[in-house]
């Protein structure tokens, strides 16, 4: 079995192959037969897990195990107990209440700049928010920020899993891959085995 752990950059679609020319996975990876487990938005970045395993790829995209995913979102303002709290229980979204998340406040982490960089309001201070979902709807994090008042500026999956076969960006440059170690997906299979 192959996996690889990639740092999609902004503006990459989660895919191979694009009729209107636009930067997709085949910019960066050349290893043949290996498909995205998931899914970031073309102006979303991050941890993206690909694989050859069928088996593999529809356990981290299934819904019914729950797979964590850690994202570090840039949001307009700095949110207070309250939208924390309305993060953390479910947030009511056009499709219904979300899970109860993750969500607290964070340093700025250390990213590359984004090219391009954000809007930039010297009125507006922006704050970072750590946040794990277990559920992977339709630009959910975005969704729920906004929700609550606050506007998400840049997103970045920052780690998919926990514990021992959690998987993170640390190490990788955007537009990086590696592959994973035999270790690592044996313990991404045993936790998928639950």
């Amino acid at each position: 079995m192959i996996a690889l752990r990639f740092w999609k950059p902004y503006g990459v679609l989660t895919q191979f192959t694009d009729k209107d020319g636009r930067p997709t996975l085949a910019d960066y990876i050349d290893l043949p037969d290996v498909y995205a487990a998931g899914r970031l938005d073309m102006d979303s970045e991050g941890l993206l897990i690909l694989t050859d395993s069928g088996w593999l790829q529809a356990r981290l995209t299934d819904p019914r195990f729950a797979h964590p995913r850690t994202y570090w979102a840039q949001v307009e303002r700095v949110p207070d107990d309250s939208a924390l709290r309305q993060l953390r229980e479910g947030v009511m979204l056009k499709d219904g209440i979300t899970r109860p998340a993750s969500a607290r406040l964070i340093h700025p982490p250390d990213v590359p700049d984004r090219d391009p960089p954000i809007r930039y309001r010297a009125s507006v201070p922006t704050a970072w928010l750590e946040l794990t979902l277990t559920e992977g709807r339709n630009r959910q994090v975005r969704r729920m920020t906004a929700a609550v008042g606050h506007p998400t500026l840049r997103l970045v999956r920052f780690a998919v899993g926990r514990g021992a076969s959690m998987i993170t960006l640390h190490g990788l440059q955007p537009g990086g891959w590696e592959r994973l170690s035999d270790k690592q997906i044996a313990a991404i299979q045993s936790a998928l085995r639950g």
